[in-house]
């Protein structure tokens, strides 16, 4: 882990606590990361993971009930608010706007609210909402609302940006264009912490990642790094006179209803074993299908095998 002085965002072994007694529960228990300057970080989790438990924690809107945060270094994101605050942007889940005010007249007064505020133009056309100006705020779609958020949250370019779930509801063009969008903040030098539901987001914007369940952190790491500790598949049909048959492989092997499934960490070794053994037997692999490791099939992996641990704890 990163020392706390190379850092902009860093929880130490951080809880978060619901409730006293025995009606008490732990939704966050025991989080440790760091987020270097200008790195985009994210979260992901099943649902009740404990993610956005966490990101309120660093957003200072509770203190942990045990464990430590520190913001730019050595910054309390509670005991130190009010240094905080003007340098960072938070993207909450659900907006807090006034329904029957216009697009362009909800940013103007957050504008007023905000310190050193980029032209409210500017956020808006950044947000791609220039031609919903007018609109009123209780007429715009899901996705649009989605963007108003990150308008306001971005006015006043904040060194570190927290967005929670930034593109739930947004069409895959807004959900591109929202992409596009951080990735110009991250090459501008603002930090991000990001929590989604979409493995394709995280793959596609993320320098870091971790895997929370039940409030704990399964695994971290880089996308490669995580998809890499996980097999790859390969998948075929084989002719009846064949089941059963010893199989040229080096992965683990289960047939089951004419199928084959061979799970290995030698993809291309084992296919290329494969199909040069189906020519010379002449042998014809149905529907023959290689899939590489994806962060989604390690996703599903590390939250299964996390909470069989638990089960069984």
């Amino acid at each position: 882990m990163q020392t706390a002085a190379k850092s902009h965002i860093q929880a130490i072994d951080v809880w978060r606590r619901y409730g006293r007694g025995k009606g008490a529960f732990d939704a966050v228990r025991g989080v440790s990361f760091s987020v270097a300057p200008g790195e985009l970080f994210a979260l992901l989790g099943t649902n009740g993971a404990g993610k956005t438990s966490t990101v309120e924690l660093l957003e200072g809107l509770a203190a942990p009930h045990s464990g430590e945060i520190r913001l730019f270094g050595d910054l309390d994101p509670v005991a130190d608010r009010a240094r905080i605050r003007p340098r960072t942007g938070a993207m909450l889940q659900e907006g807090g706007f006034i329904s029957h005010l216009t697009v362009r007249e909800s940013v103007e007064m957050w504008a007023q609210l905000t310190s050193r505020p980029r032209p409210v133009r500017e956020a808006l056309e950044t947000a791609g909402l220039d031609h919903r100006a007018d609109v009123m705020v209780r007429n715009l779609s899901g996705g649009e609302k989605r963007r108003l958020d990150l308008a306001v949250s971005t006015l006043s370019h904040p060194e570190v940006l927290f967005l929670d779930e930034p593109t739930a509801g947004m069409d895959a063009e807004g959900r591109h264009a929202t992409w596009a969008l951080i990735r110009q903040l991250r090459e501008g030098g603002t930090t991000v912490l990001l929590t989604t539901h979409y493995l394709e987001e995280a793959e596609s914007l993320a320098d870091h990642l971790a895997i929370m369940h039940r409030g704990r952190i399964a695994t971290a790491g880089t996308v490669a790094r995580i998809v890499a500790d996980h097999p790859s598949s390969l998948s075929f049909g084989l002719p009846a006179r064949w089941s059963g048959h010893r199989l040229p492989v080096r992965g683990t092997v289960r047939q089951q209803n004419g199928r084959v499934t061979v799970t290995t960490a030698e993809l291309q070794h084992d296919a290329a074993r494969l199909l040069s053994w189906a020519d010379e037997n002449d042998v014809t692999l149905d529907r023959f299908t290689a899939r590489p490791a994806s962060l989604e099939e390690a996703f599903i992996r590390i939250a299964g095998q996390a909470g069989n641990q638990e089960e069984t704890a």
